[in-house]
């Protein structure tokens, strides 16, 4: 017995042994700007973090000023209809977001995340600065016309100036979107999870990049675009190149302070080999114990950080995938016998699906927020005094002006005394502050349909138009559940125990922005197709004029579609705690309370 103990304390002290060195190995693929092991002393921490949180706040000032004013800029300028508008909007944010995988990928397998942005940075910077070229020159646009009094007058963006146009802004989109999801894990890569005190910090850098856009967004929508109205679309476009630049030079100037991944290269290779190994082994059996599985012995250690999975009993199919097979000494190829660090790996990134899937209809919501709530708002009365007017697209920098002060008590006062009550390192764990989000955000879109119900009917049935600050709770209610479903879906996906994904992780967050936005261009369509067919009119949202369209109606069915997306989500989020793992804080997936 006693000779059993101790051959069973030599195997666990060879595995805490293994486990220091894959960390120290881990630590070793940090690099400094020279290619040279970083260090702890000199490399990462909060310091280089700020230089991230610089540019991240300029870069999102740049293209929320673009973004959140170009339905205004493509009507009154170019003069798309309405309708045609709102989906250019959608479409080019939603490209926006569907290039941040291309960008995950590149810096995951290739360039690292350092290069990636500083590359497809000056993409983005001469996108921006192609846009104010043309909107300074009247001969790169359709002639001057007032779209209110007769649409049909106005000549619409075609040929080559629409061929500018589209070029400008589609290289905003490429760049912009190859850069996001890398500056958030370039400035969580600063971070060890390696290190108790850096897995909690890390936490914070969170909420402090959710702190610097919510900074970037206030001065976008506020500054910026004030600029926009009152001085052309011009000089604004140019405020949006310089803010860019400014980013591009805090990003560069934090590079003596840096620690940088190296690229994997072959960041899809271990997943295909997974998935064909479990093909080719489909009728083979799988062990019932764990451990008789490929590299299925694992040690948990709490104060020794894992490189390594532990076994899940979820979506078993895939354990085929490490499987030995018996009777035989010939060793198997990687394509056929995979590691249980492997499998698990996989699985991790299908239990992501369901949580990233949850997400499309709150940025559908998000959508109408930038695009017909922005119209609504150029409907009522913008007058603040006789001599100042609110623009309407400025409307989204309420919340922001709240949250500026809301996420720092979050992360000072909140997060240290919900972390006594739930010895969670964040608070609220990731997917309980995502449910959170996803609740409010329905509520968004009640005040948003009562509102428009309001404001037609006054000026419909009454002549009166309504004052925009009317307009103020559904923003609010929005951007209160945007800090807590953004932040917890991108703290959610960089935790995930993926090695050598956590550019394309971050990148399928956005991709959740992307998918919602063309979903908000195909519900449009479809809603205008079916509601012209039964109502024999031109639709819910065809009209190109609020006051006959039906907007409130719109509204009320997002409502619906949000709530019944949160109940899905309750679903697939306590199938997703059912299985976590729940081996040190650093890999939490879900959360035990949901």
């Amino acid at each position: 017995m006693e000779k059993g103990n101790k051959e069973s304390k030599k195997w666990v002290q060879k595995e805490v042994s293994n486990e220091i060195n894959n960390r120290e190995l881990a630590e070793e693929e940090n690099v400094d700007w020279r290619g040279r092991p970083s260090s702890p002393s000199k490399h990462g921490g909060m310091r280089a973090a700020l230089f991230v949180l610089g540019l991240q706040a300029f870069e999102i000032m740049g293209i929320a000023a673009v973004g959140n004013n170009l339905i205004t800029y493509l009507i009154n300028e170019m003069h798309f209809p309405l309708s045609k508008a709102a989906n250019i909007v959608t479409n080019f944010v939603g490209t926006i977001f569907i290039f941040a995988l291309l960008g995950g990928y590149l810096s995951d397998a290739f360039l690292g995340s350092f290069w990636t942005i500083l590359i497809f940075g000056f993409v983005e910077l001469s996108g921006f600065i192609l846009l104010s070229v043309q909107a300074h020159l009247p001969q790169l646009k359709p002639p001057k016309c007032n779209p209110l009094i007769n649409q049909s007058s106005c000549e619409e963006a075609k040929g080559f100036k629409a061929i500018i146009f589209f070029t400008a802004l589609y290289l905003v989109a490429v760049g912009s979107g190859c850069v996001k999801p890398n500056m958030i894990a370039h400035g969580a890569d600063q971070f060890s999870q390696s290190h108790p005190r850096q897995s909690k910090r890390l936490s914070s850098y969170f909420n402090a990049a959710y702190f610097a856009f919510s900074i970037g967004e206030l001065i976008a929508l506020s500054l910026l675009v004030w600029v926009q109205t009152h001085s052309g679309m011009d000089v604004g476009f140019g405020v949006s190149a310089a803010a860019m630049t400014m980013g591009l030079f805090s990003l560069v100037s934090g590079t003596m302070y840096f620690r940088n991944k190296r690229p994997r290269r072959s960041i899809f290779t271990p997943i295909a080999q997974v998935v064909v190994a479990a093909i080719l082994k489909r009728k083979l059996a799988s062990p019932s114990d764990p451990k008789m599985l490929n590299g299925g012995h694992r040690v948990t250690n709490e104060n020794v950080y894992s490189s390594t999975l532990p076994y899940t009993p979820r979506l078993r199919f895939l354990d085929k995938a490490c499987t030995k097979i018996q009777d035989t000494n010939r060793k198997e190829s990687s394509w056929r016998l995979c590691t249980v660090t492997q499998v698990e790996q996989v699985k991790t990134l299908i239990s992501l699906v369901p949580v990233f899937a949850s997400t499309i209809v709150f940025n559908t919501i998000l959508a109408q927020l930038q695009t017909f709530s922005v119209q609504q708002g150029s409907s009522m009365n913008t007058r603040l005094s006789n001599s100042f007017h609110i623009p309407p697209a400025s409307l989204q920098a309420i919340p922001y002006i709240m949250l500026i002060f809301l996420v720092p008590l979050y992360d000072s006062l909140f997060v240290p005394f919900a972390r006594k009550l739930t010895g969670h390192s964040a608070g609220i764990p990731p997917l309980t502050r995502i449910g959170v989000g996803l609740f409010l955000s329905t509520f968004s879109m009640v005040s948003a349909a009562l509102l428009e119900k309001k404001r037609r009917d006054s000026s419909v049935l009454n002549g009166r138009i309504l004052s925009i600050f009317w307009i103020t709770p559904q923003f609010l209610i929005f951007g209160i559940s945007e800090m807590f479903t953004a932040v917890g879906l991108i703290e959610f996906f960089y935790k995930q125990s993926t090695k050598g994904m956590e550019s394309f992780l971050m990148a399928l967050t956005y991709c959740s922005y992307s998918f919602g936005f063309y979903f908000s261009s195909v519900l449009v369509s479809v809603v205008n197709k079916i509601t012209s067919t039964c109502f024999d009119s031109k639709g819910w949202l065809g009209e190109n004029n609020l006051n006959k369209d039906r907007l409130d109606l719109f509204y009320w069915l997002l409502a619906v579609l949000s709530l019944l997306n949160f109940i899905s989500y309750l679903f697939w989020s306590r199938w997703n705690v059912k299985f976590s793992r729940n081996n040190n804080d650093s890999n939490v997936v879900g959360d035990e309370n949901i």
